[in-house]
């Protein structure tokens, strides 16, 4: 009689943005030298672990909510280890320690040593390291992907943020930036292709400012772009986020140059009001903003561009406001995520700016950008009816089986008729119709 040997189960629930989920994989990869096996079912799991973003206030309270709710479930189940990790953990660590239902805390640059904190756990005391490095990549580390029938994956090239935007708590919570060795970076897409992934999302905090010095060598962002465009021709490449002081002429010619390089570029502005910007401090105005996306509109016609915008920023006045509306309506961003400021604590921001737009009107003009945005989305999408794009199919579509569903490479949404298309396959398709947020095409393959 065959014995089984029972494997633990691990579930990580990942909050925020892209980087996250990357480090969610970082983790499953970490666990899984050690026998952890994950799960999709939270109460099978004997490890849960929620990793955090600390960007907005919603996303914190979400957590704290999921935090009483697994004590419930811990009451019922006393074996059952639960972790914070991520940047709420880092910024909140103490305080999530003294929740009785918390195990482990681990900051961004701690997971290596979750197994020790595990260990500490289980012999009934909190595990806690939320200590930032300075070279932290975690190199070396193959990433279990969490969602193995997709065809699509992260790559982080970089870690943490030099910015210090004033109302941003990133460079507090994942430190200074530091980027992976180039080499570590293609075994990583090298073992995603032969998993079956067909495209590569590159992810940094700010990935045009990625720096690779070996000896008098150096490797820029451009560089490693065309490296892995080069290396992997079946693989499409796309990168976020951007930061317009740093998008370089030679950076927009390396997209431009190869096909698998995705025509789409998101280059978040905040705002379209120079007082508001150096109130930012985002190193940039108004005017180079525009003149960056100028070129990129020069060099890549047909490029996708995406933003992100917010309103009511501390001091944003109602001029500050209608300019950032006008600039919305210049560039004609496909699509954009819109916010209205929160103040998150520990930010330059806190503590030297008055949080002073009232909430009524950050949500007041909130909808007015939303409204607009919605205009230029379904404008920008009437402008494609007609067109041919290349879609990677990505599935089926939500609402029917008789339909799969992909993103052209400027990163929009096409839904057109399944005739056995499959995970992967890249289909021409001719669009015949639109919504602000959908293309519907036909293929003609």
């Amino acid at each position: 009689m065959e014995l089984k040997i029972h494997k633990p189960q691990l579930f990580i629930e990942t909050y925020g943005c892209q980087m996250n989920v990357a480090d969610s994989e970082v983790v499953a990869g970490i666990l899984g030298k050690i026998g952890y096996q994950l799960t999709d079912d939270a109460e099978k799991a004997d490890l849960i672990l929620i990793n955090t973003c600390s960007v907005r206030e919603n996303a914190e309270q979400r957590v704290w909510g999921r935090l009483d709710y697994f004590r419930a479930v811990k009451r019922r189940r006393p074996q059952l280890q639960l972790g914070v990790i991520g940047c709420m953990a880092e910024r909140l660590g103490e305080k999530l320690s003294e929740h009785e239902a918390v195990d482990i805390v681990a900051g961004p640059d701690a997971y290596r040593d979750l197994p020790m904190l595990l260990d500490k756990a289980k012999h009934g005391l909190k595990g806690i390291n939320v200590d930032l490095s300075q070279d932290e990549t975690y190199s070396g580390i193959t990433p279990e992907r969490l969602h193995s029938e997709s065809i699509s994956g992260f790559i982080s090239i970089m870690r943490g943020c030099n910015n210090f935007c004033t109302y941003c708590i990133v460079p507090y919570t994942r430190g200074r930036e530091r980027s992976r060795d180039p080499q570590d970076i293609l075994n990583e897409v090298r073992h995603m292709a032969g998993d079956g992934f067909y495209e590569i999302t590159l992810l940094g905090q700010n990935v045009n400012s990625y720096q690779w010095k070996n000896g008098q060598q150096i490797t820029t962002f451009p560089a490693l772009l065309e490296i892995l465009a080069q290396s992997f021709p079946d693989i499409r490449f796309r990168f976020t986020t951007s930061h317009p002081k740093d998008i370089s002429d030679e950076l927009i010619h390396v997209m431009a140059r190869y096909q698998n390089v995705c025509k789409h570029i998101h280059l978040p502005v905040q705002s379209g009001s120079n007082a508001v910007l150096e109130r930012m401090n985002r190193k940039y105005t108004r005017e180079y903003y525009l003149e960056r996306v100028a070129k990129i509109k020069e060099i890549i016609p047909d490029c996708g561009l995406t933003s992100d915008v917010f309103c009511g920023f501390c001091g944003e006045t109602e001029d500050d406001f209608k300019q950032t509306l006008s600039l919305m309506e210049q560039v004609g961003f496909d699509s954009a995520f819109m916010f209205k400021y929160s103040e998150r604590p520990g930010t330059y921001a806190a503590k030297k700016f008055r949080d002073d737009v009232p909430e009524e009107v950050k949500i007041d003009r909130l909808n007015r950008m939303i409204a607009l945005q919605n205009k230029i989305s379904h404008n920008k999408n009437q402008q494609d009816i007609g067109k041919i794009f290349e879609v990677l199919v990505e599935g089926f579509s939500r609402k029917s089986q008789d339909d799969v569903v992909g993103r052209t490479s400027q990163n929009k949404v096409v839904v057109f008729p399944n005739q056995g298309f499959k995970r992967g396959d890249r289909v021409m398709v001719k669009i015949i119709k639109a919504s602000s947020a959908t293309l519907i095409g036909e293929s003609i393959n």
